[in-house]
């Protein structure tokens, strides 16, 4: 039996001043997508050249459903997205569970939380080293106490990123934050995830939402990688068409052009 959505849909309702309808965010091309939207399978992928609205429409919704971010600021508070908390409060959500399992996350917030966890783990290491000196001639039980609560988050840091985020490529740091954070029964809501990602991490990180959905989580997904395209079973909304809407995965440009390109690559260089 298929499990319904966790976000069934999202309705937008503009400004009633029309000169604010001419400001961004609500000027984005690709808004009209809001109008009436159903989502009807667990992942939804949202397709479009840049400036077509696709980072906006998911900013937008992430601060409708609260999402927890995976970055330095929340969604309430990051300056970065005013323009989604404007635009967010001109939507409605209905859900079938609402939840706050999840996150939302943009390439560079990404960035940010690798750099935090990296910091935490300096700044857990440097206290246990004060604490050697700060407990020198106490009891071996005073100093262990002591230690307890920094060791503690020091081993959790371990066991979850191992030397660290910054150890590996981004790409398969991205992969492993996600083995990592992903929960069943979560919305993750995820603006091009496969920017620093290998053809082949790409196809890895397929393999994960596949799994996940298979414990009842639902994706959206903003993106321009043919593979990511390809998630089985996947609703493929284009912003670029007239009206937005949905698209087969053959009938997509991106996939067009680099079926195209990767026939005969020597004919599109040779033109530049």
């Amino acid at each position: 039996m298929t499990r319904p959505p966790i976000l069934r849909s999202v309705r937008y309702s503009p400004p009633e001043d029309l000169r604010e309808r001419d400001r961004f965010p609500f000027c984005v091309p690709g808004l009209s997508l809001l109008d009436d939207l159903e989502f009807t399978s667990p992942v939804t992928i949202f397709v479009g050249e840049n400036g077509s609205g696709k980072s906006t429409v998911l900013e937008a919704i992430a601060a409708a459903a609260g999402s927890i971010t995976v970055g330095s600021y929340s969604v309430e508070s990051d300056p970065s997205l005013e323009h989604a908390r404007n635009l967010a409060s001109h939507l409605r959500m209905t859900w079938t569970v609402k939840t706050k399992r999840g996150f939302f996350m943009r390439t560079e917030d990404f960035f940010g939380f690798a750099q935090g966890v990296e910091h935490t783990r300096r700044d857990m290491e440097e206290r246990l080293s004060e604490l050697e000196e700060e407990y020198k001639g106490r009891s071996r039980f005073a100093l262990m106490q002591a230690r307890s609560p920094y060791a503690g988050s020091l081993s959790a840091i371990e066991s979850d990123y191992g030397d660290g985020l910054d150890a590996q490529s981004h790409g398969e740091s991205i992969l492993k934050l996600l083995k990592t954070r992903l929960v069943p029964k979560g919305l993750y809501i995820l603006d091009e995830p496969e920017s620093p990602m290998s053809p082949l991490t790409q196809l890895a990180f397929v393999a994960l939402v596949k799994d996940a959905i298979g414990q009842g989580s639902q994706f959206l997904i903003a993106t321009h990688s043919p593979v990511v395209m390809a998630c089985p079973g996947a609703t493929i909304l284009s912003l670029d068409a007239s009206p937005p809407g949905p698209v087969d995965y053959d009938d997509l440009e991106h996939v067009k052009f680099m079926r195209a390109f990767l026939s005969n690559p020597k004919a599109f260089v040779q033109r530049l």
